[in-house]
């Protein structure tokens, strides 16, 4: 019986939860600008139609996603690794097949890390001019 009731939790009613969560705090977040905007009506304070607008994100610079790009590669290259090393001293010392999995996942991050590595590099030299305009560009604001 908890052989079909985990997978079905995982994968059906942890999903379900997950957006009645994210949709109810939406829903929570709108009924208190709504209750803000009619306490205001009715005391008949000026509306700040600016409420209800979503603020804007902050669009992340070029620099900034390479950036991102190299940090989550070290992260993935030394998870890979760990994971890699760890799984070879199980083959070394155990008999049976428990290594496996961590050599699977670990050379899937390692691999991950080292793409992630190579659009840095990529990107840096590609877009060198973008981020010289870019910074040029935020000296002047």
């Amino acid at each position: 019986m908890r052989d079909i009731i985990v997978p079905i939790g995982i994968c059906v009613v942890l999903p379900v939860m997950l957006v009645w969560l994210v949709t109810r705090v939406r829903r929570n977040e709108i009924d208190k600008k709504a209750e803000v905007m009619i306490k205001a009506i009715e005391s008949g304070v000026t509306i700040d139609s600016d409420l209800f607008k979503e603020a804007p994100k902050k669009r992340k610079s070029t620099k900034e996603r390479l950036l991102n790009r190299l940090i989550y590669g070290c992260a993935a290259s030394i998870i890979g690794v760990g994971l890699t090393a760890f799984g070879i001293v199980l083959w070394m010392t155990l008999e049976n097949d428990t290594y496996a999995p961590l050599l699977i996942c670990g050379g899937i991050s390692l691999a991950v890390g080292i793409a992630l590595f190579i659009g840095f590099f990529v990107g840096r030299k590609m877009l060198e001019k973008e981020i010289e305009a870019e910074e040029k560009s935020m000296e002047q604001e």
